[in-house]
């Protein structure tokens, strides 16, 4: 059994789908739909950058579902499809709304407007510097919630998202994520790292963002997926469209359950795991799977040799 898994945010890079666009013309007008969807030149962006402005939520979100699916026409541009080859899709936090669109669930315009829309709302939900995230490295779910809980101390420090059994995100208030990171190693966490984010992902923070998308959400019409999505924040597979909204509005300021999602889908049988558009996820799979077979799809010539074995 196959899924195919979407990247999150954090897989964006300059020159990101020019390879692609150069060598197909299924990817070119993926490029071009969310262009005038979203009514501005985003492929520039992603094939110029510069990286700074490539890198602001509300650019990267929607420039690496378009990747991700770019990819995907083109694959099935060589004859495969999705409802056939893929048993589930799932995707990290922004990559659930890519998976949904690659099984037919959202249009691709709707969904590039849906994370413009995204990213501005979470940027907006806290001001610049009063947010943070960090990665816990070597640690499992127990200790960063243990860690997560002695760091609050009346603010807000969550677990944003469980990665894979080496590698768990906090979010919250910046003072409290800074207390986290000195208070690791002391709570046997081998290394706690900052990241440079504009925003805390995935915690209460982001309630002002959850009730902008569900808003969102109620406008725009969702169908049933060809293939089940496993939710972020329940790692269980979902495919109705009215359970799918509302998952996707927890998901705003809920824990993205990456670790749980994968040893489920191996549990109900999948064995190989299709990453479209990105690589980080597939490492993630095989620290939390490591007899999976896993396929990262980048490049025309990634595409060309897994069409050529389905």
């Amino acid at each position: 059994m196959r899924a195919y898994l979407f990247p999150g945010q954090g897989s964006q890079a300059v020159g990101m789908g020019a390879a692609l666009a150069e060598a197909s013309a299924e990817a070119r007008a993926v490029f071009a739909e969310v262009d005038e969807a979203l009514g501005q030149n985003l492929f520039a962006l992603m094939r110029a950058g510069p990286e700074e402005t490539l890198t602001l939520t509300e650019n990267a979100q929607p420039a690496i579902m378009a990747n991700s699916i770019a990819v995907l026409r083109v694959l099935e541009g060589m004859g495969t499809r999705l409802a056939e080859e893929a048993d589930f899709v799932a995707g990290h936090s922004l990559g659930e709304y890519s998976a949904l669109c690659a099984a037919g669930a959202l249009g691709l315009a709707a969904t590039a407007r849906l994370l413009k829309l995204r990213g501005r709302a979470m940027q907006a939900a806290v001001p610049v510097g009063e947010g943070a995230m960090a990665a816990l490295l070597g640690a499992d779910l127990e200790r960063a919630r243990a860690l997560a809980q002695a760091a609050a101390q009346g603010q807000v420090c969550a677990i944003a998202n469980d990665n894979d059994p080496s590698q768990v995100v906090i979010s919250g208030d910046r003072a409290a994520i800074e207390r986290a990171v000195a208070l690791a190693r002391e709570m046997g966490i081998k290394r706690a790292l900052l990241l440079p984010v504009s925003a805390p992902f995935h915690c209460p923070l982001m309630a002002p963002a959850a009730r902008a998308m569900e808003v969102a959400l109620g406008e725009v019409e969702i169908g049933e997926p060809a293939v089940a999505l496993y939710a972020n924040v329940t790692a269980a597979p979902v495919s109705d469209p009215g359970i799918i909204a509302r998952l996707l509005v927890e998901q705003v300021t809920g824990m993205v359950r990456w670790r749980e999602s994968v040893l489920a889908m191996a549990a109900d049988g999948v064995d190989h795991f299709v990453e479209l558009g990105g690589k980080v996820l597939g490492g993630m799979v095989k620290r939390i799977v490591p007899e999976a077979r896993v396929t990262s799809l980048i490049s025309i010539d990634d595409v060309d040799a897994l069409a050529r074995e389905l």
